[in-house]
């Protein structure tokens, strides 16, 4: 149900986190095994107790406060695991143990002896508090199953029909044209058609206007309507049998099933399968299966559903996917009109409330179910100004209350957030900071993910490629929407939520005490923030005594007014801070070693951004003590001259980037130590003669790389030793290779002999001086080559002999990206003849392409049709 309360998302992942992180060495090194495992024990006690407290919790506040209790103590104990897992870290970077260190470490084992003893004692005193839970869970259950009829998950069931209500029904006619297209000139087996969307948007009027249509009608023997949410499999087959008018009473499904196959056999028949959640448990396939298919049949299978994939695994072909638009202003107000105005037939005829209705609307975003809710609410009011206005100030708090009914709109669009998975409920929360139509970097979406360790490394996947499959997940879901990504293979680079979906994910998160939100929904700073973004409007003061900050990140704001005498210069609790684009200000207090001060004493830390701080030009040396840093990105700062060698001992980074930092030279030696590191933007090839420079052949340790970028300076050089260097990583799948329009044969001939990884998935190669490409870049030394990009090179004229390849190796590239190459001499059968796999080309001002299939003057791209696609599968 709407109103129930959903703190175990964040307990459940933070729990299981626990298990793994209190390992054995953690337990030897700090001497307190016995003291852990007892923890551990107790964790797996509270731990059976939080799905029945969470469910129930709102109707007993016995339960609510002691959820609320058990929340704090599980924080606390993270803290503590997390201090020993940094400890743990810092001191075999050093290969000691802190049983033979200084005072200071001695210091930190008293402390967690200490703090691990009041944990136990507030976890055995949890215990006797949860003794007496149950029973008031059962009493729960035992009234919810009379409520309900005995069916315990009633709350988020959704029937629907194929009865469809014209008077609300706006905006249809340009799908419905387009699915009639597809479904009345069908002569095939069976067609399988979806309509995709997020909850709300019209997926099911639209599939019951499809259903009435006289001309579908006419086309069909037989139409059915299932409600799959509602039904099981065994249902669906009663159900189709008895819109046959046929016998339904056996319950033995392979009969039921040979009924229904018998009942359609040579007819044309039409099944709409509405609100598909999943086909986990195989009830798809086996109905599939048993469906007639005679060739030239002509019937037809409509499916509704959020999630994309879900269809898409139906056997739902991508060309056969509709996905409905949110409605225009004029279709919006026209829905508004008929329902909020319904007793004078859709009339507004005071011009004062068309002004407010107008604003109204504007919160809905164009979704259907917004605009009927919010319309029918105001259609019981009185039809006053000052009424509407009321409205209109009040709609979260009216959404709140309204979301009490499990058919409201909240409940509808939360059960799109109750089907998540676990981690990506906890992800999904993150969009409650983020001021309204706000539009996300998907770069910092990830970091913070990582950083907080909502996102883990799974098997062979790096943390970076788990995060970017969870936003692909709940873009699939539609419940993010995607603002910029790349055409080839829809990789996102920026991400936004509808109003109504953010207005659920706040409720959520309001509820979890994920962070705090003021009376209008804004993400506010007080004493007991967890989770914060910062924008102009922020005031910091409120921090003033906070321990339990965990992420900090700027989002419409870019100064801080930051001095050691502000409330956020005592907050020590933070993980992620994301200082994104801030500036500091002249002739402020600000002082540049203050900010530095605090953010190393932050012992927590595990993902620090100053991407674009102009005004940054030194890191210091106390950079060192964040033992727990994995992320640490500076790129785009244009006056950075210079990093300390003791960035070399952060033994838990597994990001650095310094990409387009302009004045940086050389990073500094000892990089091999950062044996972790997976992604490196910005390697500065030095000068050979920089003695305490980190050259080409230092990284031969980083055997974990995923992603290097190299930069090519004024008077870098790569050595002969350092030829076969990348060759060694057997893990990498994007190289960058930034040449810095280096035109001198000495350089062009090294590289020219560079040796790459066979692992390469993805080559961006700029500002090459060459005439031809390097003969390294070939489908026989990279033959797992997908994308290739190549551009900003005004003087490369010709692709190499070894680019083309011969008869029996050609490459494996599906993506290309050629950009600003004005010289660059290619035809497109050529370039066809080369990459015969190839499915999508974008190509911008490359004047000199002969015969292209898309424009080379301007940016235009190219895909392969997808018939085209087939024929050669």
């Amino acid at each position: 149900m709407i109103e129930e309360a959903l703190l175990n998302v964040t307990l459940q992942l933070l729990i299981k986190e626990l298990f793994d992180k209190v390992d054995s060495q953690i337990q030897k090194v700090l001497g307190f095994e016995h003291e852990f495992q007892k923890m551990k024990s107790d964790l797996e006690f509270l731990q059976a107790y939080l799905g029945d407290v969470d469910r129930h919790k709102e109707k007993y506040k016995t339960l609510e406060a002691a959820s609320t209790k058990l929340r704090e103590l599980i924080y606390r104990i993270d803290d503590l695991v997390s201090d020993c897992q940094n400890r743990v870290a810092h001191e075999n970077t050093r290969s000691r143990f802190l049983s033979a260190i200084s005072p200071r470490g001695k210091n930190f084992r008293i402390q967690v002896g200490k703090k691990l003893a009041e944990i136990n004692t507030d976890i055995a005193s949890m215990r006797e508090t949860l003794n007496y839970i149950p029973s008031l869970i059962s009493l729960c259950k035992s009234e919810e199953a009379g409520s309900s009829g005995g069916d315990s998950s009633w709350g988020r069931v959704r029937w629907t029909s194929d009865i469809i209500d014209e008077s609300q029904t706006v905006g249809l006619a340009e799908d419905t044209k387009t699915l009639k297209k597809w479904i009345l000139p069908c002569n095939g087996s069976l067609q399988l058609i979806a309509i995709v969307g997020m909850g709300g948007l019209g997926k099911t009027t639209l599939a019951q206007k499809i259903y009435n249509d006289r001309e579908v009608c006419s086309r069909f023997h037989v139409r059915i309507w299932v409600c799959k949410s509602t039904f099981g499999e065994l249902d669906i087959m009663k159900g189709i049998l008895e819109q046959l008018k046929m016998d339904d009473h056996r319950s033995d499904r392979n009969v039921l099933l040979k009924r229904i196959h018998e009942a359609l056999s040579n007819k044309k028949y039409l099944i709409v399968m509405d609100d598909v959640w999943s086909i986990d448990d195989g009830w798809w396939k086996r109905i599939l299966e048993g469906l007639p298919k005679t060739e030239k049949q002509g019937s037809c299978i409509i499916v509704t559903s959020r999630n994309e994939d879900v269809v898409k695994r139906m056997g739902v072909e991508e060309e056969q996917i509709h996905r409905p638009k949110l409605l225009s202003e004029k279709e919006g107000w026209l829905l508004f009109c008929k329902v909020a105005f319904a007793s004078s037939k859709g009339k507004c005829k005071d011009i004062e409330l068309e002004h407010v209705g107008q604003d109204i609307l504007k919160k809905c975003c164009g979704l259907p179910l917004a605009i009927k809710t919010i319309g029918g609410l105001l259609s019981s009011k009185c039809q006053s100004y000052s009424e509407w206005k009321k409205v209109y100030e009040d709609l979260p708090h009216i959404l709140a209350d309204e979301s009490k009914s499990h058919d409201s709109l909240m409940a509808t669009l939360q059960l799109s957030y109750d089907e998540l998975p676990l981690q990506q409920k906890q992800c999904i929360l993150c969009f409650a900071i983020y001021p309204e139509d706000y539009e996300i970097d998907v770069d910092q979406l990830a970091n913070w993910w990582i950083g907080e360790g909502f996102i883990h490394k799974k098997g062979t996947k790096t943390p970076r490629k788990m995060a970017l499959e969870c936003l692909s997940e709940l873009i699939s879901r539609c419940l993010v929407e995607a603002v910029s990504k790349r055409n080839y293979d829809g990789r996102v680079y920026s991400c936004k939520m509808h109003d109504m979906i953010r207005e659920m994910i706040i409720r959520v998160a309001r509820e979890e005490s994920f962070c705090s939100l003021d009376e209008n929904n804004t993400n506010i700073a007080t004493i007991h923030s967890r989770r914060l973004g910062v924008t102009n409007e922020t005031l910091l003061q409120p921090l003033d005594g906070n321990s339990k900050l965990r992420a900090l990140l700027l989002t419409k704001a870019n100064y801080i007014g930051f001095t050691k005498k502000i409330a956020l210069a005592q907050v020590k609790s933070l993980r992620v801070l994301d200082l994104s684009h801030l500036k500091f200000k002249e002739n402020s207090e600000f002082c540049e070693d203050d900010i530095w001060r605090w953010i190393t004493s932050l012992k927590r830390l595990t993902y620090l951004s100053f991407r674009d701080v102009e005004n940054l030009t030194k890191l210091p040396r106390s950079i060192k003590k964040l033992w727990g840093l994995q992320i640490l990105v500076l790129g785009e700062c244009i006056n950075l001259k210079q990093l300390p060698r003791s960035i070399t001992l952060l033994p838990k980074l597994i990001v650095l980037d310094v990409g387009n930092c302009t004045s940086l030279s050389y990073l500094p030696r000892g990089l091999s130590k950062l044996v972790h590191l997976q992604e490196l933007y910005g390697f500065k090839i030095p000068d050979a003669t920089v003695s305490n420079a980190c050259h080409l052949r230092d990284l031969k340790d980083l055997s974990e790389l995923r992603v290097l970028q190299l930069d090519i300076m004024e008077g870098s050089m790569i050595e002969e030793d350092e030829l076969t260097v990348l060759a060694q990583f057997q893990y990498l799948r994007m190289l960058i290779v930034n040449a810095g329009d280096r035109d001198d044969d000495i350089f062009l001939e090294r590289l020219e002999k560079l040796l790459p990884p066979k692992s390469l998935e993805e080559l961006y190669l700029r500002h090459f001086c060459g005439h031809t490409t390097p003969a390294w870049i070939a489908p026989k030394l990279l033959d797992r080559l997908q994308y290739l990009c190549i551009e900003d090179s005004r003087v490369l004229q010709r692709l190499s002999d070894r680019f083309r390849g011969s008869e029996g190796n050609k490459w494996k590239i599906e993506g290309l990206c050629l950009k600003y190459l004005p010289n660059l001499e290619e035809t497109w059968e050529e370039i066809k003849s080369a990459m015969p796999g190839l499915k999508y080309v974008e190509v911008s001002h490359c004047n000199s392409l002969k015969s292209f299939s898309c424009s080379v003057k301007n940016i235009d791209f190219w895909r392969k049709p997808e018939e085209e696609d087939d024929e050669m599968n």
